[in-house]
């Protein structure tokens, strides 16, 4: 028997997941049938690029509303807690690296809804689970991709 995977997110990371697969259900789909029955009306399908093109589009997005319904089907809330001297899931961490002070902060979600561009980290990710369950002013040592780690102080938890 296999364990069901659950898929940790924030409240919001769970809303922008119904509406994610909202809009693919209701435009993104019917917009790429109008491709494919455009394609068709081009005649001769065994040599239609058009065709392919809307086929493997199609796959695509239902590739991507499986992937979201499953998310969404086991997902796991995370519960905010008031408690802002320990790093846990959801919570927005603040560390300077050691010895320069260069000053990085992060929000540590579950893998679901992690964008790094948007300073939201995998709970999955090496320097997340370096960080969860330090404390507040905290030195820790988070790995690098090279092998090596570097040195970092917490200053806040949020």
């Amino acid at each position: 028997m296999t364990t069901q995977k659950e898929y940790p997110m924030t409240e919001s990371g769970y809303k922008q997941l119904q509406e994610d697969l909202e809009y693919l259900i209701t435009t993104k789909r019917p917009e790429v049938v109008e491709k494919i029955k455009v394609a068709r009306s081009f005649g001769d399908l065994s040599e239609n690029s058009e065709y392919d093109a809307a086929k493997d589009e199609q796959g695509f997005v239902e590739q991507d509303i499986t992937r979201i319904e499953e998310m969404i089907r086991h997902a796991k809330i995370i519960e905010d807690t008031d408690d802002n001297n320990s790093v846990q899931l959801g919570k927005t961490v603040t560390f300077t690296e050691l010895p320069d002070g260069d000053e990085e902060q992060y929000q540590i979600v579950g893998s679901a809804e992690a964008d790094p561009f948007e300073g939201k980290i995998s709970n999955e990710s090496p320097i997340a689970q370096a960080l969860l369950g330090a404390k507040l002013e905290d030195e820790i040592d988070v790995p690098l991709p090279n092998g090596s780690s570097m040195k970092v102080k917490i200053v806040s938890i949020d």
